[in-house]
């Protein structure tokens, strides 16, 4: 009688940890697919033209980043890779190294007009959305119109 009584309760345990699992497993399950990962500003680095850009730029670009609005996926066909990474415009991308415990991930950043495209390259994996981030988008404004000399 006492073993049936701890078996339904185990039982009972188990029915209840399946139906909602605690925050932390979901977060960490998540975490683990994700599409759109938050950034930590001193795990990552990112360039510009070439050049790494100064942390107050680099927070400011990252936090924007973080806060930017996933709008959809763009679908890579396989031998397409190479227009994600250098399409046809005359943007230059921020790139963006992440070191994120042991994995390493490189993101693409083309900052449009109304849309920022992201490509991100992690193993020998390619995948490529976009987002909507007012800082971003208000970075290529300023980069785009003339100066008066």
């Amino acid at each position: 009688m006492t073993w049936t009584f701890v078996l339904i309760i185990i039982a009972g345990i188990i029915v209840k940890f399946l139906t909602s699992p605690p925050s932390a497993l979901v977060g960490w399950f998540l975490d683990k697919f994700e599409l759109h990962p938050k950034i930590d500003a001193a795990e990552s680095t990112v360039l510009f033209d070439g050049e790494y850009l100064d942390e107050d730029e680099k927070s400011r670009f990252i936090d924007s980043f973080n806060k930017a609005q996933f709008l959809n996926k763009n679908h890579i066909f396989p031998g397409k890779e190479e227009l994600f990474l250098h399409p046809e415009t005359n943007i230059t991308p921020y790139i963006v190294h992440f070191k994120k415990k042991n994995k390493e991930m490189t993101f693409h950043v083309f900052s449009y007009e109304n849309h920022v495209d992201v490509v991100k390259q992690w193993k020998k994996k390619m995948a490529s959305y976009t987002i909507n981030s007012e800082y971003l988008q208000q970075d290529v404004l300023a980069d785009s119109k003339p100066h008066n000399v």
